[in-house]
């Protein structure tokens, strides 16, 4: 393939790949724990990351990693502790985030407003070798938590109080949580941007829900999905010029309603399976009626 033939594109499918894997492996319990917009934040949050490395002459991808790490532990105190006034506090962290980056990237001696473009809505050319030597080491780090713990966080993400009973150290699974959605979306500011990346971590999981009964089941066809539209998207977005962040995302919506067209049908067949396999003997009101979500059958 002719795409191929140039390594930027190169560095930049690899990114998509890891990107495509990362952000759904994580959104899932940002969506279990309904956190969904939790990503958002931390994006605003990591815009300070980035212009502290342009005026540090730093990288901007691990520094945008410690800031972001920062602010996720922060919004998980607020979390905790900041009961009536924690949203007021959590609105100044993200917009004084987004001020934060816009502020330093102008006083670096080489930022620009350009340079924070193409971290805000991705860019396919200014992927370099570092970006994909700091994405892969990350990405290896989420995948290892989410696959790793998958258990323990699916516990905590589904009951906290069930969790706490049974012994697990709640609190800090949690801060584990928020610590690996903050490296998935620096993971992901070079390919989909940091004002979009959110999408990429729920979006795939909401479709995959459509389908799906089971928490692994719903795990594998997020990451699927992630990992076609982030390829998908890239390669658009080189042949056709357009935005790859954008590009993505709209691929993304797009595989959503798609699944939930195919959903209807699946589950009218479903049902009636269910109707024809009932014993004849059996009262229809003492039936168990078929339960919906992505987490009945636990599966992991």
């Amino acid at each position: 393939m002719e795409i191929l033939n140039y390594a930027f594109m190169q560095r930049a499918l690899l990114a998509a790949v890891l990107v495509g894997i990362t952000a759904p492996a994580v959104g899932i319990y940002l969506v279990q724990r309904r956190q969904a917009l939790m990503g958002d934040g931390i994006g605003h949050v990591a815009m300070t990351g980035v212009g502290l490395g342009f005026l540090l002459s730093w990288s901007p991808v691990w520094m945008a990693t410690l800031v972001s790490i920062l602010g996720a532990v922060l919004m998980e105190l607020i979390r905790w502790y900041g009961k009536t006034r924690g949203d007021i506090a959590l609105a100044m962290l993200f917009y004084g985030g987004m001020a934060g980056g816009v502020m330093f990237i102008n006083l670096a001696p080489t930022g620009s407003n350009a340079n924070l473009t193409s971290y805000l809505f991705g860019s396919l050319s200014t992927v370099s070798e570092s970006d994909v030597t700091a994405i892969s080491v990350l990405a290896a780090f989420v995948v290892l938590v989410t696959l790793g713990l998958r258990r323990q966080l699916f516990a905590v993400s589904q009951d906290e109080e069930f969790a706490r009973v049974t012994g697990l150290p709640v609190r800090a699974l949690n801060l584990l949580t928020a610590v690996t959605a903050a490296v998935t979306v620096t993971v992901a500011m070079r390919v989909v941007g940091l004002l979009l990346v959110s999408a990429l971590m729920v979006v795939p999981v909401a479709a995959a829900q459509q389908l799906t009964r089971s928490f692994a089941a719903t795990f594998a066809i997020a990451v699927a999905i992630g990992v076609s539209v982030t390829i998908g998207g890239t390669v658009t977005s080189y042949y056709q010029d357009v935005p790859p962040g954008a590009t993505i995302v709209l691929l993304t919506i797009g595989a959503f309603i798609l699944l939930t067209l195919l959903a209807a049908p699946l589950a009218r067949r479903r049902a009636r399976a269910l109707a024809a396999a009932r014993p004849a003997e059996d009262p229809a009101e003492c039936a168990i009626p078929a339960t919906r979500g992505a987490t009945d059958e636990v599966g992991v």
